[in-house]
């Protein structure tokens, strides 16, 4: 799994590799350091006359430690900065990667979760990747390279050592399987605590409003208690395979001790030699102990790679085809939309190919045509499937059969950029940025300098935000979060302003005026009259008076088209379109527009088929 990441770190792999060599050779300038003191106890420190020896040797010791620390001062130079690099590509990618995901991944996958990868998950990669990589391999030379030394110097003792070494080859691999497991779920709990906290700061009106910011904080301490408690446990693991992997050591070198003592006093092994041993032993016992810190930082990396590939490995189903085609020219009298044969079922599993596989029927067979330049109405019950039917448009989702067709063009046909570059859309629920106002109107168009400021100052006016203007700073103000400085119809007209922005082929509008006051409504009604001479455009209408603004209504019941016309005609032949425009004038306290008197309203009331 961590062989993966050569594919953003193969432009740093010639500084991390020269990184790492520096540290192999101040690694073996340490052990070096016991050979220059075997020569000089069994020299100049058994003759007489041995002080300029002695001399000499301290000289030399010195200089190989400073040339130690040089080399260990080269690897943080040589690879902090390419190992930083790799972590801002790897997030880029995913960010990127994030904004290809449809809707329907982001659907499933809570905010929380693809912070903590973004973020927490990726820094503990690059640590690995600039310190925990290279000083396991260096490690790992050291210890072999050590070893070799010390069974060179006495290999009675060095077999010693490497019978010692059993137990933390056997440990090692325990401690693998333990860790790995409580690191995972570690990092999961803390993509969850990072889910709650972005919900509780999101939903912080309504937890005040209510007056359960108590209980929010009851369940957040108990998530946070769960994953201290993981946190605790790894810990814990970690704690006693470093334990072992420091005593055991120490203990060989005791045993080692003593046998080294007996050969000694038996002529077979040099004062120096017994002194290079132990001071070997004391180099090599250094990346031993710290090996069970190294392996944990390699399972945490292994973890958080895991996490990371799993939503890059997450595949687009909204795709652009291999051979896009393009639109036919613009025509001014507009576009022509189809939808024929059209059904939706959002996913609610995946296969074991990792592909989503559907649920029931949303919509379930819709044919509908837009006449170019036409305003249609879409009336039905809530949760009958409105919304969803205009996300399909531009490809938001993508129909489970059927078509979506714009001037005779499947939209799957087209790439995603020139789709949403002619279709444009404001959604009921608006979402703002922190940005400024004019940065959020002119989020959709390519246009800069006074042709901007042009089409800024038309779709403010179209979308009556004149407001934008009163701002403290104009329309540089900055909105904040998600736009909760401003009112719920103050965003509204913001988001209708970005869309007319556009000057799209298709404006689809999700009942963008449900904000408004009736006063303000009508004259934004009567501006987008205007406006949208030329513009094929779909509106869901979630008041009656939004049906003023068609020029023919569609009818979403029981996920299918049921009628299509003109609301007077509408409303004295299709009874359910007369039900739910009742039932929509009772929730909004209007009256029903083309109604005739009271006693109609009465018998419409009841007319649900």
């Amino acid at each position: 799994m961590l062989l993966r990441l050569r594919r953003w770190a193969r432009p740093a792999l010639p500084r991390i590799a020269l990184g790492g060599l520096t540290a192999l050779g101040a690694s073996l300038l340490a052990l070096a350091v016991p050979q220059v003191l075997r020569v000089i106890v069994n020299g100049p420190l058994l003759t007489e006359g041995s002080r300029r020896g002695v001399i000499l040797g301290a000289l030399l010791v010195l200089a190989l430690g400073a040339l130690e620390a040089f080399l260990v001062w080269c690897r943080r130079a040589l690879i902090l900065t390419p190992g930083t690099t790799v972590e801002r590509d790897m997030r880029t990618d995913l960010f990127q990667h994030l904004l290809d995901l449809p809707v329907e991944f982001h659907d499933r996958w809570s905010g929380g979760q693809l912070l903590s990868r973004i973020m927490s998950d990726l820094g503990t990669i690059r640590r690995w990747t600039v310190f925990g990589l290279v000083m396991l391999l260096v490690s790992a030379t050291t210890v072999v390279v050590g070893i070799g030394l010390m069974i060179a110097t006495s290999w009675v003792l060095g077999l010693v050592y490497l019978v010692g070494a059993v137990p933390m080859i056997w440990l090692g691999f325990r401690f693998r399987e333990d860790y790995k497991v409580v690191a995972r779920r570690a990092r999961d709990q803390a993509g969850d605590l990072a889910t709650t906290v972005e919900e509780s700061v999101h939903g912080i009106r309504v937890l005040k409003a209510f007056g359960r910011g108590d209980d929010a904080l009851v369940d957040f301490g108990r998530q946070a208690d769960e994953l201290r408690t993981t946190e605790v446990h790894k810990a814990k693991t970690l704690s006693r395979v470093s334990f072992a992997l420091g005593a055991i050591p120490e203990a060989i070198l005791a045993v080692s001790l003593g046998f080294g003592v007996v050969l000694t006093s038996r002529g077979q092994l040099s004062v120096g030699a017994l002194v290079a041993f132990f001071a070997t032993a004391a180099v090599v016992n250094n990346p031993v102990e710290r090996l069970g810190m190294l392996l944990a930082m390699t399972l945490d990396a292994k973890a958080a790679t895991d996490r990371y590939l799993q939503v890059m490995d997450t595949g687009s189903t909204v795709r652009d085809p291999a051979q896009p085609l393009a639109l036919p020219a613009a025509d001014p009298a507009g576009s022509r939309v189809e939808l024929s044969g059209v059904h939706f079922a959002h996913p609610r599993s995946t296969t074991a190919g990792g592909e989503p596989r559907g649920g029931s029927d949303i919509l379930a067979g819709i044919d509908l045509v837009l006449e170019p330049g036409e305003t249609m109405a879409l009336v039905g019950l809530t949760g009958s499937g409105k919304t969803t039917l205009l996300q399909l448009v531009p490809r938001l989702y993508d129909v489970t059969a059927g078509s979506v067709r714009i001037d005779g063009v499947d939209v799957r046909d087209l790439s995603r950029a020139d789709l949403r570059a002619a279709v444009s859309i404001a959604f009921e629920d608006p979402i703002l940025f922190s940005a400024s106002v004019r940065e959020n109107v002119l989020l959709g168009t390519e246009a800069t300098g006074q042709a901007a400021d042009d089409l800024l100052a038309e779709a403010l006016d179209v979308a009556r935000a004149g407001f934008a203007h009163r701002l403290p700073d104009g329309l540089d103000t900055i909105i904040g979060e998600e736009g909760l400085s401003l009112s719920g119809g103050q965003r509204q007209r913001i988001a209708l302003a970005r869309a007319i922005a556009v000057r799209p082929r298709v404006l689809l509008l999700d009942d963008p005026l449900s904000a408004l006051d009736v006063t303000t409504e009508a004259a934004v009604t009567a501006r987008l009259r205007e406006m949208l001479t030329g513009t094929t455009t779909l509106v869901v209408a979630h008041r009656p008076s939004t049906v003023a603004l068609a020029d023919r209504v569609a009818v979403l019941e029981d996920g299918r088209i049921t009628g299509v016309g003109r609301h007077a005609d509408l409303l004295s032949t299709h009874p359910h379109y007369r039900y739910v425009l009742t039932a929509l004038s009772a929730l909004d306290g209007e009256d029903v527009p083309g109604g005739s008197d009271d006693a109609e309203s009465d018998e419409l009331a009841e007319a649900r088929p």
